[in-house]
């Protein structure tokens, strides 16, 4: 790919970012809009920019910064709209870039598993889809496993993008034990000389404790063959679900040793802000966001970009 091509592609997606991220946009220019219209900046100014700001997801703690950061450098001025969303992009700049990290696979654990998690309906199957489409494009040998055996639909689904992306799929019929599956599914990939092995699952409700166990125990047998197995776990979030995210990380994280996130559905939410909340409070990486169900609609996560996009601004390169 030319250098060109990729800043087509970059500014491309950016605009399919910022279209797919319109409702939290228009929903975060409007309301700062309301607030600083013909207004200087005080108390009661930042009063209301704050509470906005926590209830745009992004966490008391960033609100309180951002709040600070304009008291002291316009506090009894007038300042509009759009100068209020270039200091509050950057603030969100700020808290991402430590947790924008692609998703990295060490060659030292071949194949190196990835077991994917979520409660029901975040997209893990397509999710899992499109990232082995992509490990392939770029020369991997990829294999799934269809660990979601509570679902025949969620075992077709995952056979699908298994031919579209050209791998393997282990499955075995609606109902069979999903750890005996994960087990099978690593033997084989190991004989098979796999270099990626996604591990589907079931979805299940963060608060449900006997669903919870069962992923522990998926983890417990793999182990049984390679100790240093699951590799890497990744959690899909909904960014629908809103704060309700958080309560999901935590959880999951109690159970299993998550090495990333996976935010979809960015372009159903008008809080997107969630990911900054997100981002302070657990500090995990945030490999991807998804915008859509095509292949090219899950993309590495940008900082810059997603902040420009949430609070309406256009794209700056980063140099």
């Amino acid at each position: 790919m030319t250098s060109k091509q990729g800043d087509e592609n970059s500014s491309g997606w950016f605009g399919r970012l910022k279209q797919g991220l319109g409702r939290t946009s228009n929903s975060f220019s409007s309301g700062v809009g309301g607030i600083f219209t013909r207004r200087k900046l005080d108390e009661e100014t930042l009063d209301e920019l704050e509470d906005f700001l926590i209830g745009a997801d992004l966490g008391a703690e960033l609100s309180e910064d951002i709040r600070r950061d304009l008291s002291h450098r316009y506090f009894d001025r007038e300042t509009s709209p759009d100068t209020i969303r270039e200091v509050v992009a950057g603030w969100i700049c700020k808290a991402l870039t430590p947790v924008a990290q692609p998703l990295v696979i060490d060659p030292a654990h071949r194949p190196n598993v990835i077991l994917v998690i979520g409660v029901n309906g975040t997209g893990k199957t397509t999710t899992i889809g499109k990232l082995a489409k992509q490990f392939r494009i770029g020369g991997k040998r990829v294999t799934l496993v269809a660990g979601d055996t509570f679902r025949a639909a969620a075992i077709n689904q995952l056979k699908i993008w298994g031919e579209r992306a050209g791998c393997p799929v282990v499955a075995a019929a609606p109902g069979a034990d999903a750890a005996g599956l994960a087990y099978e599914g690593l033997r084989q990939a190991i004989a098979d000389g796999t270099d990626i092995l996604f591990m589907d699952t079931a979805g299940r409700l963060h608060n449900r404790a006997d669903l919870m166990a069962e992923l522990e125990k998926v983890s417990r047998v793999i182990k049984k063959i390679d100790a240093s197995a699951p590799h890497n776990c990744l959690l899909v979030l909904d960014a629908t679900t809103g704060q309700n995210a958080l309560a999901q990380v935590e959880a999951f994280a109690k159970m299993l040793p998550l090495s990333g996130l996976i935010v979809t559905k960015l372009d159903g939410t008008a809080r997107g802000g969630v990911l900054v909340a997100i981002a302070k409070r657990f500090r995990l990486p945030i490999h991807a966001i998804g915008i859509g169900e095509g292949i090219d609609d899950l993309r590495p996560f940008a900082a810059i970009d997603l902040a420009n996009a949430l609070v309406g601004l256009d794209r700056r390169d980063r140099g």
